[in-house]
């Protein structure tokens, strides 16, 4: 079993600057992506930026340049700081652990987090 913590959301005026971050414990052996995803009022679920076991980054074009993603693999924990925010970030930020390999299981599982939200205003 695995839970993830959330933390770093709220409100922040457009221009500033947000560092969201994620804890995920219990029996982990590994985690392969490590990231975070959002959801805006009547809009689907999409990528934001994702980081690799290995540290490979990638982000999505709306955030490319003015965020950096970042993982400590000793303690599974993934850092987003967003920067130059705009009032189209607002959403719910969702921590996403993909591929997490526990204790006793034969194959990886992917375990999301409750979400947090993100508002920027004009």
């Amino acid at each position: 079993q695995v839970q993830l913590v959330e933390s770093g959301g709220g409100l922040v005026q457009a221009g500033g600057s947000l560092r969201l971050s994620c804890a995920a414990s219990g029996s982990i052996i590994s985690i392969n992506h490590m990231g975070w995803y959002r959801q805006a009022p009547g809009k689907q679920r999409e990528l934001v930026a994702v980081i690799s076991i290995g540290r490979t980054a990638t982000y999505a074009d709306s955030v490319k340049g003015r965020s950096t993603i970042s993982r400590d693999n000793a303690k599974n924990t993934v850092s987003l700081q967003m920067n130059s925010l705009k009032p189209e970030d607002t959403a719910v930020y969702y921590c996403a652990t993909l591929g997490v390999v526990v204790t006793g299981l034969r194959t990886g599982t992917d375990y999301w987090g409750k979400g947090t939200l993100v508002t920027v205003s004009s």
